[in-house]
């Protein structure tokens, strides 16, 4: 019992540390974050597999308040229930908070300094980058037909020209996936919710970390 005890106690410390230096190192919050947590929850720590980062970004991303937060909620609740959705959303979160006191009283003073303005526009190109990355590593997982593929240019050209609240596309986007669906059913389609590649041997999994 001790020696489970100590190996829970570890990996909220692991949760805890890992999001604790994405939180400070990660410039734009948000989007921004997703590639720097699937490289170290998937690929350094291997706590979890591409399908499922993939899942718990698009959850995070519809759920109110930030994906960086709500994905380090999502990730630490799978790994240690309540006490790893805690450890992690205090490590991704209190390191920044402090670093944002400091930035704030040093903004207030220099915000005008040439030097200041240029560091903040280089900074802002580098944002659009780590989005762009993160936008193309959920795409290799979520695009795998035409009918996702078809729903994601349909979103993007709403958002762009209709000025539609992303809440009402979110819902949107829900009705037409079970629409899509049942039609695929009835015509005695296929079903496929996942890349044929990663479809096998996943029949049996529960992701009961989204309730």
């Amino acid at each position: 019992m001790r020696t489970g005890f100590i190996g829970k106690l570890i990996i909220l410390r692991d949760l805890f540390w890992t999001f604790f230096k994405i939180g400070p190192s990660t410039f734009g919050g948000g989007y921004a974050m997703i590639s720097t947590i699937e490289h170290e929850v998937v690929e350094k720590r291997q706590w979890l597999d591409e399908r499922e980062i993939s899942d718990i970004f698009s959850i995070a991303g519809s759920a109110p308040g930030g994906v960086g937060v709500n994905s380090s909620a999502f990730i630490g609740y799978r790994l240690g229930k309540i006490p790893g959705a805690v450890a992690a959303v205090l490590g991704i979160t209190l390191p920044t908070f402090l670093i944002l006191i400091g930035l704030s009283a040093g903004y207030a003073l220099l915000q005008n300094e040439p030097k200041m303005i240029a560091a903040f526009k280089g900074i802002n190109g580098a944002v659009i980058g780590l989005i762009a990355v993160a936008a193309y590593r959920m795409g290799k997982t979520s695009l795998f037909d035409l009918s996702t593929k078809l729903v994601t240019i349909a979103s993007l050209l709403l958002l762009l020209f209709t000025g539609l609240n992303p809440i009402f596309l979110i819902l949107i986007g829900l009705a037409a996936g079970n629409v899509i669906m049942g039609v695929k059913k009835a015509l005695g389609l296929p079903l496929h919710t996942e890349k044929e590649s990663r479809a096998a041997g996943s029949g049996t999994e529960f992701i009961e970390y989204y309730i």
